[in-house]
């Protein structure tokens, strides 16, 4: 398996679109390096960016049959990129927001009882949305755990944002009525 610095991202692209090994291995080798030191830029943590360049990579060998040879192979990758590293931020900043109003409420669990329900319940909501339909979980997950839009997550899956939204909610409502029927305030 040799690397050809002189093909184009255009044939590489037609290659990879039949699934071409090679052709993914010639890509990373291209860009991984570009794309590392975006993420870095920006994010400031190694880890963080070599797991968000094998993000992008796995996204690109996953689409691979739908990419267009035709456009700019290079802006579609930094795209990609750039739009991964918003989803890290928007993750810390939910995170963020969560412990924020953990303590401007001065929420406290401050005894065994109210601590034993809590993880009941957030694990009785981990075993609810793995009952979901695969593709209602993913969706959820998408959304809940990773801070994606319903028009984000109706692109990636190739759906409409309000068949997006009408699966959030229905999971919701889900989730909702089997925490109040286990007693579980919502």
């Amino acid at each position: 398996m040799s690397i050809k610095n002189n093909i184009s991202d255009y044939e590489l692209v037609e290659k990879l679109n039949s699934g071409d090994l090679v052709a993914f291995d010639q890509i990373f080798h291209l860009y991984s390096k570009r794309l590392y030191g975006f993420a870095f830029k920006y994010l400031k943590n190694k880890e963080e960016s070599e797991e968000l360049i094998q993000d992008v990579f796995l996204i690109i060998w996953e689409t691979r049959k739908s990419i267009k040879k035709d456009e700019s192979f290079k802006n579609y990758l930094f795209t990609i990129t750039y739009h991964n590293i918003v989803h890290v931020f928007r993750r810390k900043q939910i995170g963020l927001k969560i412990i924020q109003r953990i303590e401007k409420n001065n929420v406290q669990l401050s005894n065994i009882e109210e601590r034993l329900d809590y993880k009941i319940a957030l694990n009785k909501v981990e075993s609810l949305i793995e009952e979901l339909p695969e593709k209602y979980r993913t969706i959820f997950i998408k959304n809940r755990k990773e801070g994606k839009s319903a028009r984000e997550i109706a692109k990636e899956m190739n759906l409409t944002p309000g068949t997006v939204d009408n699966i959030i909610c229905k999971n919701s409502k889900y989730i909702k009525n089997k925490l109040l029927a286990w007693g579980h305030a919502y």
